[in-house]
């Protein structure tokens, strides 16, 4: 019995041991932001929810809100905007691991528009050129921060070694 418990006091050390190891970096937007845009955890990346840009900006002297289109238009943004991020860190879209996407329904039609998301994530996963499809949760919320977003998508990557 004694036997036992050192070896499993034993392999708990180095389990813990090579836990302590990792690298942990924050990659911070600014210093006044309350949430860093990504963690980097060893060879992991983790991006921060991302949100579209808008289609049309703001117009202050017509006094024309921001358009952001519609889901498949969103989605489109926030990929672009993840494989830009991503490439940043040195990364691409063929290492992203996990994908979790927040879906709001359209308030114009009233409904969860799932094939403009898939239309989109088409484009960027399982190509020709980009094979590599992550594993992926996507979610029905009722709202996002922002109330014009219709979608909004974090990832994680791994670097291949």
């Amino acid at each position: 019995m004694k036997k036992f418990a050192l070896a499993a006091v034993a392999l708990l050390g180095t389990a813990l041991s090579a836990h302590a190891q990792v690298t942990v970096k924050h990659i911070q937007p600014n210093e006044k932001s309350p949430i860093a845009n990504g963690v980097w955890a060893g060879d992991t990346f983790y991006l921060s929810g991302q949100l579209a840009n808008p289609v049309t900006p703001a117009d202050a002297a017509k006094g024309t809100p921001a358009d952001y289109g519609d889901t498949k238009a969103q989605t489109y943004s926030i990929f672009t905007k993840i494989q830009a991020a991503l490439r940043e860190q040195g990364l691409d879209m063929k290492d992203v691991v996990k994908m979790t996407v927040f879906l709001v329904a359209d308030p114009k039609t009233g409904k969860l528009d799932f094939p403009a998301l898939q239309s989109s994530y088409t484009q960027f996963f399982g190509t020709k050129d980009q094979p590599n499809k992550p594993a992926r949760s996507a979610v029905q919320v009722a709202a996002l921060v922002s109330p014009t977003a219709l979608a909004e998508i974090e990832v994680i990557a791994v670097r291949s070694k």
